[in-house]
Formats: C-alpha cells, structure tokens, sequence
C-alpha cells in the first residue's frame, strides 16, 4: 500500500503519482486513468481519487469524456 505523507492531502499526492507515470512514459497518450484502480491501489475514497483527477484535466494532462472516462491527453 502506498505511504502518503501525513503533511499533504492526499489527493495532492495521487495527482504527483499519476503525473510522474504520465511523464515516464507509464501512461501514455490516450491512456485510460481508471479511477476504480487508482481508488483500489491508494485505498482512498472516490471523491478524493476524483480531485486528484480534476487538478490533473486543470493541468491539461488528461481529457475526460463523459460516460466514457479519463485518458491521459495527446502531447
């Protein structure tokens, strides 16, 4: 299970995650970011795998589609 730094909200740190895989490589364009997983491998509720998601369409680094879900946006 992840260690999250007591310091710093959590969904801070799951969108630093998700960047740094998006940034690698990881996840590459087009990629699904299923926030069923991200919930299931943080151990977090939805809502906060869900901010963590909206910080990161602010950033420009993943497009959501309604009824179809989160994909890490073409460079």
């Amino acid at each position: 299970m992840f260690e999250f730094n007591p310091t710093r909200p959590k969904w801070e740190q799951i969108a630093e995650v998700v960047r740094e895989r998006i940034a690698s490589g990881e996840y590459p364009e087009r990629a699904l970011i299923s926030e069923v997983k991200l919930e299931q491998e943080f151990g977090v509720a939805r809502d906060t795998v869900r901010k963590a998601t909206a910080a990161l369409r602010e950033e420009g680094l993943i497009v959501t589609t309604r009824g179809m879900g989160s994909f890490v946006a073409d460079k």
